[in-house]
C-alpha cells in the first residue's frame, strides 16, 4: 500500500501534509498513540523542511506500508541543516508568538524520534525518512523469505544449471558464507553460556533458593525428556517407517561420522563435568564443563566480601556484551539461511529426500505430537493456558529452525522467555542449562531414526534392547553438543548399541541438515516449556504479560 502527495513549501503546506498523513494512517488502522506521535513528528519535520526550503519549491510526501511496517518519506529542495537542532523553526515560520515553549516542544518531539528519523542532504535536496510503525515480525518475514528463496533457487539450479556450475557455486560461495556464519555462532556460544549462568546465579542472594530453582529446572527437563522419548518410540510403532530397501544404491560414505565416538557412560559423563583446565572448557565449548565453572564462579562471586558487587557488575556487563554481539551476528541470518538451504538442495538433491520421506515424515509427526503433549504438560503441571505460548513462541520457532543450533539459539530463546513474562532470574539459568541437558528434539530423532534403520536392515529390537536404548537416548541427549551435525554422531553410537550396521547412517546422512533444523525446534521448545512450568511454581511468571 503506497500513496504520494505534493504540497507547497509554506505554512499552509505543513497543514496539508499533516492532514494527508493523518488520513492515510487512520485508514490503515494505526493505533491512536502511534498515530498521534506520527502526526506530531510529521508536522515538525515538514516544518523544518519549509524553514530551509528553496523559494517556490514543493515538498514531496510518500507513505508506504508493507508487511506491517509503515514509513514516511519527505523531500524538498533547500539548504542543508541539522535536523536534531531545529529548535528555532518557529522563527522561520513567522510564528514567534508561540514563544520558547513551542520551540522546546518541537525539539523534544524530534529528538524523541531520533531512532525513527533519518535525514540526508543530496544534490541540493533535503530528505527525511521516518518509520512510524516497525513490524515485530519483519525479521521473521525476511528469514521466511530467504528460506523459500533458497529452496526455489536450489531447485532451479539443480534442474537447469550444469553440475560443474552448481559445484563451483556451492563450494566457493554458498558453503563459505554458511561456514562463516556458523563459525561466528560457535565463537560466541561459550561466553554466552558462561556469563548468562553466572549473571543469573549472582542474582540469588540465598543459595537455598538457587538449589530449589535448579532442582525444579532439572525435574522439568527430565519430565519433557521422558515425554519426548515416549513420543518418538510411539510415533515409530504407529507408522513403522523404514521398509527394507536396497542399501547398496543409497548408502553414502559414513566414515567421517562413524569414526567419531561419543561416550554413553553416565559415570564418565559425570566425571568429565569437572575440567582439569579452566580455559580448555572455553576452547572446546564443552557445555557441561562451562556450566560447572559458571555455577562455581557465580556462587564464589557472592562470597568474596567487599569485591562482590564489583564482580557481579562485571559479570552482568560481560553478559550484556556477548548477548549484544550475538544479536549483531543474527542480523545476517536471512543471508545465511538462503545459502544453507540452497547448498543443501544442491548437495543432496530431491531423490535423496524422497528415499527417506517416510522416516522423515514420522519424525515430523513426532515433533507435532510432542508440541501437543507440551500443551498438556503446561496445563496439568503448571496450570498454564498453552494458547498464549503457541501464539507467542511460534514465530520464534522459525528463527530457531534456521539457526540449526540449540546453543546458538540461547539469546533468541531467552528473549522469547522475557516476552512470555518469565522472570529473568529463571530463564537465565534454565535456557543455557537446557541447551545442553534438555534435547527433546534429539530424543525423538534418535528414537525414530534408530528404530526405522533397524527395521530397514532387518534387525529385531527386543524389549530388553528397547529399554537399554531408552536409557542410552536419555544419556546421549544430555551429553550431545547443541551444534549442527551432532545428531549423526549420537545416532551412530545408538545404532552400534542395537546391532545395526553403522553404514546405515548413509541412508539418512543427506537430509541431516534439514532434520537438524527441525530437531533444534524441538530442543528449544522444551527448554521454554520447562522454564514456564518452573516460573509458575516459583511465582516468577507475569501472567498479565503472558496472556497479552
Amino acid at each position: 500500500m503506497r500513496e504520494a502527495k505534493t504540497v507547497k513549501a509554506n505554512i499552509a503546506g505543513v497543514g496539508e501534509a499533516t492532514e494527508f498523513v493523518e488520513g492515510f494512517l487512520s485508514e490503515y488502522g494505526i493505533k491512536t498513540k502511534a498515530l498521534l506521535r506520527a502526526v506530531l513528528t510529521t508536522e515538525e519535520s515538514v516544518g523544518s523542511l519549509v524553514a530551509h526550503a528553496k523559494a517556490g519549491s514543493d515538498i514531496n510526501i510518500r507513505i508506504s506500508a508493507f508487511l506491517g511496517t509503515v514509513t514516511i518519506e519527505l523531500s524538498s529542495e533547500g539548504e542543508e541543516y541539522d535536523l536534531s537542532e531545529t529548535v528555532d523553526i518557529a522563527d522561520s515560520l513567522e510564528a514567534k508568538s508561540l514563544g520558547d515553549a513551542q520551540s522546546m516542544l518541537r525539539n523534544i518531539i524530534l529528538k524523541s524520534s531520533v531512532d525513527d528519523l533519518k535525514y540526508r542532504h543530496k544534490y541540493g535536496v533535503n530528505q527525511i525518512r521516518m518509520t512510524i510503525v516497525r513490524s515485530k515480525k519483519a525479521f521473521l518475514y525476511q528469514t521466511l523469505g530467504a528460506l523459500a528463496l533458497g529452496v526455489v533457487a536450489g531447485l532451479v539450479l539443480s534442474s537447469f544449471a550444469p553440475e560443474e556450475v552448481n559445484s563451483l557455486l556451492n563450494q566457493n560461495a554458498l558453503v563459505p558464507i554458511k561456514t562463516m556464519y556458523m563459525n561466528a555462532l560457535k565463537m560466541i556460544v561459550a561466553p554466552v553460556v558462561f556469563f548468562s549462568i553466572v549473571s543469573c546465579i549472582v542474582r540469588f542472594s540465598d543459595l537455598a533458593e538457587l538449589g530449589r530453582v535448579g532442582g525444579r529446572v532439572i525435574v522439568a527437563f527430565l519430565l519433557t525428556t521422558c515425554a519426548a522419548v515416549a513420543v518418538g518410540i510411539g510415533s515409530f510403532y504407529l507408522f513403522r517407517p523404514g521398509q527394507p530397501l536396497d542399501p547398496g544404491q543409497m548408502v553414502a560414505d559414513a566414515t567421517s561420522i562413524t569414526s567419531q565416538k561419543m561416550d554413553v557412560s553416565l559415570k564418565d559423563m559425570i566425571v568429565n563435568v569437572v575440567p582439569s583446565n579452566f580455559m580448555q572448557a572455553f576452547l572446546e565449548s564443552n557445555m557441561l564443563q562451562l556450566i560447572f565453572l559458571a555455577v562455581l564462579c557465580g556462587v564464589a562471586a557472592g562470597l568474596i566480601g567487599k569485591y562482590s558487587e564489583m564482580v557481579k557488575d562485571l559479570f552482568e556487563a560481560f553478559n550484556d556484551l556477548f548477548l549484544k554481539m550475538t544479536t549483531l551476528i543474527i542480523t545476517v541470518m536471512p543471508l545465511a539461511v538462503f545459502c544453507s538451504i540452497c547448498s543443501m538442495m544442491l548437495s543432496m538433491g530431491i531423490d535423496s529426500i524422497r528415499s527417506v520421506l517416510g522416516i522423515f515424515g514420522t519424525f515430523l509427526f513426532g515433533l507435532v505430537a510432542l508440541t501437543v503433549l507440551y500443551c498438556l504438560i503446561m496445563f496439568l503441571f503448571g496450570g498454564i493456558n498453552p494458547v498464549a505460548f503457541l501464539k507467542k513462541y511460534t514465530p520464534v520457532m522459525l528463527q530457531v529452525f534456521s539457526m540449526a543450533s540449540s546453543n546458538a539459539s540461547i539469546p533468541i530463546n531467552m528473549e522469547a522467555c522475557g516476552k512470555l513474562g518469565i522472570d529473568k532470574k529463571i530463564y537465565s539459568l534454565s535456557i543455557p542449562l537446557g541447551a545442553t541437558l534438555n534435547m527433546d528434539g534429539t530424543c525423538i530423532h534418535l528414537a525414530v531414526f534408530a528404530l526405522a534403520l533397524a527395521q530397514t536392515y532387518g534387525v529385531q529390537v527386543s524389549e530388553a534392547t528397547l529399554v537399554g536404548m531408552i536409557v542410552s537416548i536419555i544419556v546421549l541427549s544430555m551429553g550431545a553438543p547443541g551444534i549442527p551435525g551432532s545428531g549423526l554422531i549420537c545416532l551412530s553410537v545408538l545404532l552400534a548399541q542395537i546391532n545395526v550396521p553403522v553404514e546405515a547412517i548413509g541412508l539418512v546422512m543427506g537430509i541431516d541438515a534439514l532434520v537438524g533444523m527441525f530437531r533444534t525446534v524441538g530442543n528449544c521448545s522444551g527448554d521454554v516449556v520447562a522454564s514456564l512450568i518452573v516460573a509458575k511454581k516459583e511465582h516468577a511468571l507475569d501472567m498479565e504479560t503472558y496472556n497479552q
